[in-house]
Parts: structure tokens; C-alpha cells; sequence
């Protein structure tokens, strides 16, 4: 097939997509998608490798230790807390993949992996340690009214007297901050239940993404006036959705927690799509796209070719977000 009748098939396809993606923008559909059975966490599963496949089962199996937690939320703190990073150390002395300062750890840290020791650089036993810390502030504040999971959060972050002061959340915006983040984050770590809520934003970014075809891929491009308005894969997924208000991270692997994960059959124009080459870790994506419908993207590819509609259904198509504001506000600045 030669390269000009390629582009009419793609755009046969895109055009059909665009159509859809306005009645997307007026509100057709209807759908529920959510975390189910986040109270008593045993329903939740771990979105398809969204956890390393290092941590994947331990944080499956740990973070259903009591109600308060999910493998989800337990995924979501230790993203925020540390990007999975086990060598972790933050400037206020905070050690390892769940980020325990020294004293804390030494009272709540415990022997995960049975070894004989605690290891807060170990994630067979900082996993564990999280957990089971998440459920002792949990009883901690099980009699303050509210949500007990929104509880244990504050507690973490302010303490379990403040909860137990203020009835619940108190009204430090830090710590709401902290639990609208956390709790954010946890729905872009579990497996979905049911459809999953189309983005609003999606025909404004296609629309963008659409006026950039035919640019020259740029490797490090965001489109500057100093770059000629050039993109790489995920300088013009950024772009696309900065342009509609929603203000991403700079690479592809961390745009990949800005939202709920669609299955493949479930995809919607405007959703971001992943390649790795490891279909096990989210952290191992290496380019990304914008789904515009009938299996095509539009992607900036590689040094040489140029921004263009491209098959999603390659040997390392990884999965796919569906971009919200409240999952982009939610990542860490740097993970």
C-alpha cells in the first residue's frame, strides 16, 4: 500500500472517530466506571501493569491486610511516596520505596518477608510495613465519623489525633490535599469495573493533535517557538492536552497514571495509548499516541518521519488512559 492511499485509509477511519468524539463532548454516553469495593479492598484488582511486576503480587497480596486499604490505594502511596524507586531518600532523611523516616520505622517497620530482618530499603519488607501501618492509623480512627479509608490517610498525614479532634478530615488543606490526591491516584492503579468515563476534553485535544500532522518528530520536542514547533511522542500528547487545561507530566511513563485504564475494546477517541517493551511495568513505556478511533493513533514516531495517524495494534501495544484532570493534578511533580 503505498504511503498516500495508507493516509486516505487512516483518515477514512479518523474522520468517522472525530464524528463521535463531538457527540462524546454533548454527553451521550452514560457510564460508571469506578473503584469497586474500595471499603474492604478484597474486589480490587491491580490494573494491567500499572504496579512493576517486581511488586505487583506483594502489593496485591498486602494491600488487602484490612477494609481501610486496597491493592490500589496501597499502589497509589507508594507511587506518590516514592515512583517505585526501592533507593529512595528524600531530604527529610525518608528511606526507601514507601519513604519511612528512621524513627517511624523503627517502631512500624516489620520482618515482611520472614528473613529475620527489617530492612526499610527491602520492598519485601517496606511493602508489608506500609500496609500494616495504613491499618494500625486505621484503628487508630475507626470511631471518627466519615469515610474510614479518608480517614487513615488524614492520620497518615497529620495525625490520628487531629482526625479524632476534628471528626474526621481535619481542615488542614495540606492533608485533604494529600487524601483527594491519594484516592485520585488509586483509580489509575485498579483494573476498572464497568465502562469508564469518557473524557470531555478528548475532541479538543484531537482537534490539536490533528493540526500538528506532517510536523518533523523532534527527540525531546514540546514544540517551542526555538524548536520550530516540533514534538516528540509524548511533547505533543503533553501539548494536546495542555491546550484543553489539563497539564501532564513530560514523559509517556508518567502520563500513564493520569487517569483510568480502558481495555482495548473499550477505547474512546481522545484516550492516550502505550507501547513497552515489557508488558508487565508501566515504567518501561517508551512511546505513546493519541487514540482517534478504528484502531489508529496520532502519534510523533521517531527521528525522521513526522507527526501522522498510525495502527495502535503492534507486537508492544501496552494499554491505554483515559486522561481526567483531577488524575493529572494528582501526579507527583517527579517520580
Amino acid at each position: 500500500m503505498t504511503v498516500r492511499k495508507a493516509w486516505i485509509v487512516a483518515s477514512v477511519a479518523v474522520g468517522g472517530a472525530l464524528s463521535f468524539v463531538m457527540l462524546l463532548v454533548v454527553g451521550v454516553y452514560v457510564v460508571a466506571g469506578s473503584v469497586a469495593g474500595r471499603a474492604g479492598g478484597g474486589n480490587v484488582a491491580l490494573a494491567k501493569g500499572a504496579v512493576p511486576a517486581a511488586y505487583a503480587a506483594i502489593v496485591q497480596k498486602w494491600g488487602n491486610l484490612c477494609p481501610a486499604i486496597n491493592p490500589a490505594l496501597l499502589a497509589a502511596q507508594l507511587y506518590q511516596e516514592s515512583g517505585f524507586n526501592p533507593n529512595a531518600k528524600s531530604p527529610a532523611e525518608a528511606e526507601g520505596i514507601a519513604q519511612f523516616i528512621p524513627g517511624t520505622w523503627a517502631s512500624h517497620g516489620i520482618d515482611g518477608d520472614g528473613d529475620g530482618d527489617r530492612d526499610v530499603w527491602d520492598p519485601n519488607d517496606a511493602i508489608p510495613s506500609a500496609a500494616s501501618y495504613d491499618c494500625q492509623l486505621a484503628s487508630y480512627v475507626k470511631d471518627a465519623p466519615g469515610d474510614p479509608t479518608h480517614n487513615m490517610l488524614a492520620a497518615y498525614n497529620a495525625g490520628a489525633y487531629a482526625v479524632i479532634k476534628y471528626g474526621g478530615v481535619p481542615p488542614y488543606s495540606e492533608t485533604q490535599n494529600y487524601v483527594k490526591t491519594i484516592t485520585t491516584l488509586e483509580t489509575s492503579f485498579a483494573a476498572p469495573v464497568g465502562r469508564v468515563d469518557p473524557s470531555e476534553q478528548a475532541a479538543a485535544a484531537i482537534n490539536y493533535a490533528q493540526g500538528k500532522l506532517g510536523t518533523p518528530y523532534l527527540w525531546g520536542g514540546t514544540g517551542t517557538a526555538e524548536q520550530q514547533g516540533r514534538f516528540d511522542c509524548s511533547g505533543l500528547t503533553q501539548a494536546a492536552y495542555e491546550s484543553v487545561g489539563i497539564q501532564l507530566p513530560r514523559v509517556a511513563n508518567d502520563q500513564y497514571n493520569a487517569g483510568p485504564h480502558p481495555s482495548r475494546d473499550e477505547l474512546l477517541p481522545g484516550d492516550l495509548v502505550f507501547f513497552s517493551e515489557d508488558p508487565t511495568n508501566s515504567r518501561a513505556i517508551h512511546h505513546v499516541g493519541i487514540y482517534v478511533g478504528g484502531g489508529y493513533m496520532i502519534d510523533a514516531p521517531r527521528t525522521g518521519a513526522v507527526i501522522r495517524f498510525d495502527p495502535i495494534d503492534s507486537g508492544d501495544y501496552f494499554g491505554a488512559t483515559r486522561v481526567t484532570e483531577d488524575g493529572a493534578k494528582a501526579l507527583p511533580a517527579a517520580v
